[in-house]
């Protein structure tokens, strides 16, 4: 199935681009905050050095300098260890350096603090380092001589960028296990968002299979207007059939009283010796009977009302009563092997239709015995109807059955209750079969979904 045919699809991809981008955006947006965060914690941790070394600091009255106590942080001792602190007295040019710094020196800009107050400022360290600064200036009286100290503390910025580095290794996963568990809450609200048109289809399908008319109307307030839509479609449509099966039942009904007149000639012939002509004017009558039963036939079939239960042996024995007083019909035995509450979902007329068709036609051809048969099989109701007569080959059987073949094209008028059947049976999803019976004539399967 195409992503691009798939509204689930594309909405879940959507979605997944908009968590994507949001994530995206809440990594970037949370990594600044943690670097903003750590620029706060490493300037906090620079000024309590600067405030340590600044208690400690002691100026000797020929200007040299010492601290009273040295800075318990490690990293201050460790050569070029990323941590430096620098004292410089410009009154008396002494320098004091911490030992990480060796024989370096911090490259601090040539400008006037103010003192007390704490400067930042960005500069190059040993090797190159990209260092932080926090600096602040002191006046210092000593023995009557004031000493203009500048006291600075500063942090190679390799170790915040390996720290901001870790922040962001350690979020992303956390990042991607929330983007999956919004990724899945959005798949379970696309699913009930869309759950609504899957009862629409099931609605549709239902109007497909006879079991309703119209669509639901509970439906959500954005569904409601394609539903009320498709349902005056429906009512459009379900006149306009009603007025075609009106208009072709009247063009049969209007075809009766020329055929009834047809009729009557055929037998005035007929009394006069001219029994060719009257067998042929017989046959064109009868293929016009056929054709015009066909139609009214398709009309209905077309109307696609709601199909409701009907009594299979019920019809069966309605149609051998009518067969027993035709000619064909006459002095043969009609043999009905259908359970009483056996029941076929279609239309009354639709099933005495394929019935009557079937019976009549091997009624017909049958020498003495009709064998008629129904039962349930796979959720499907199957109906055989048998003859002892002459049958079908199975080439001819093919013939039947391919579409567009029939068998009144050698002048019988079968053919076309054999048409009527399966534009019947095609309306309600059913299959029809030809094979041999064991009587010795032609068997008729008709198969029903149930």
């Amino acid at each position: 199935m195409s992503v691009l045919r798939s509204l689930r699809l594309r909405l879940v991809a959507y979605a997944a681009g908009v968590v994507a981008i949001v994530l995206v955006v809440a990594g970037i947006g949370l990594t600044s905050l943690f670097s903003r965060h750590l620029e706060r914690r490493i300037g906090s941790e620079l000024d309590v050095h600067i405030a340590q070394l600044s208690g400690s600091l002691r100026i000797a009255t020929d200007g040299a300098l010492t601290l009273a106590r040295e800075p318990a942080d490690p990293s201050f001792s460790r050569i070029y260890g990323g941590l430096y602190w620098q004292i410089n007295d410009a009154t008396s040019g002494k320098v004091l350096r911490s030992r990480s710094l060796w024989d370096s020196a911090l490259a601090l800009p040539d400008d006037a603090l103010e003192p007390g107050t704490v400067h930042a400022h960005e500069t190059e360290g040993p090797g190159g380092q990209h260092l932080l600064v926090h600096e602040q200036a002191f006046l210092v009286s000593v023995a009557g001589r004031d000493h203009d100290v500048r006291l600075s503390v500063a942090l190679d910025r390799a170790e915040v960028a390996e720290l901001e580095s870790d922040f962001a290794r350690d979020i992303t996963p956390a990042l991607a296990l929330l983007g999956f568990f919004l990724l899945a809450g959005f798949s379970v609200q696309i699913g009930a968002g869309l759950r609504p048109l899957g009862s629409v289809r099931d609605s549709l399908a239902d109007i497909r299979a006879g079991r309703k008319t119209r669509l639901a109307s509970n439906v959500p307030s954005e569904v409601a207007p394609l539903v009320d839509e498709i349902n005056e479609l429906l009512a459009a449509q379900e006149a306009d059939l009603v007025r075609a099966r009106d208009r072709a039942a009247d063009l049969a009904h209007g075809l009766k009283t020329p055929l009834t007149a047809l009729a009557t000639d055929i037998a005035r012939l007929r009394d006069k010796g001219e029994v060719a002509i009257a067998d042929d004017l017989d046959d064109l009558a009868l293929r016009m009977r056929r054709h015009t039963e066909r139609e009214l036939a398709r009309a209905r079939v077309r109307h696609n009302r709601l199909a409701v239960t009907v009594p299979v042996g019920a019809a069966a024995a309605g149609i051998v009563r009518t067969l027993e007083r035709t000619p064909h019909g006459s002095g043969k035995v009609f043999q009905c092997d259908i359970a009483s509450d056996l029941n076929a979902r279609m239309d009354g007329d639709d099933l005495v239709e394929v019935l009557g068709n079937l019976m009549e036609n091997a009624t017909r051809h049958a020498q003495s015995r009709i064998f008629v048969s129904a039962y349930s099989a796979d959720d499907h109701l199957v109906i055989a109807i048998e003859d002892d007569g002459p049958g079908l080959d199975k080439n001819a059987r093919a013939m039947v059955l391919a579409r567009g073949q029939r068998l009144d094209e050698a002048g019988s008028g079968a053919g076309l209750g054999l048409a009527i059947v399966r534009d019947i049976l095609i309306a309600y999803d059913g299959d029809l079969d030809l094979d041999g019976s064991g009587h010795g004539g032609l068997k008729v399967v008709v198969s029903i979904p149930a």
